[in-house]
């Protein structure tokens, strides 16, 4: 008998998961009440550790009002991309500074939270990045959003 392992597409379909139960402000522990397993379970799901099996998917997609297949819309297996929407939104915190972003109403202030968060991101990667970037915005930006007051 043919042992089952996860593969690229389980951890997409697990990203979904998570995904989306973020967005709808649930736990992992509520979730897993609502499904019949542990939290540790929707953990592995989450992470691509397990397979998700059809009932249990069909569960899960009950308790986050979606369709089953919503998991698997843009599934393309592969290596995991900055350039994944699905794998970006899936990082921890990511949704709530993306929300965060999206009820700031200045262009000039959301263009500075853009640099600050560049310039945290290329900090911690090992380029050089200095206070001094955030500080400047472009006097072109200065041209098109002048301060109110």
């Amino acid at each position: 008998m043919a042992t089952r392992k996860s593969g690229p597409l389980d951890a997409m379909v697990g990203a979904r998961i998570r995904m989306l139960r973020v967005n709808r402000g649930i736990s992992q522990t509520t979730l897993a009440e609502r499904i019949g397993v542990t939290f540790q379970q929707v953990q592995k799901y989450e992470r691509g550790a397990n397979r998700v099996g059809a009932s249990r998917l069909a569960q899960i997609a009950s308790v986050l009002d979606v369709s089953v297949g919503e998991f698997f819309e843009s599934s393309r297996p592969g290596p995991r991309s900055l350039n994944s929407p699905v794998h970006l939104l899936a990082e921890p915190g990511a949704l709530r500074v993306l929300k965060a972003y999206a009820r700031t109403p200045s262009p000039r202030v959301r263009s500075c939270i853009a640099k600050l968060v560049e310039s945290i991101a290329d900090r911690t990667s090992g380029t050089k990045a200095t206070v001094a970037r955030l500080n400047t915005v472009d006097l072109d930006e200065r041209r098109k959003f002048p301060s109110r007051g």
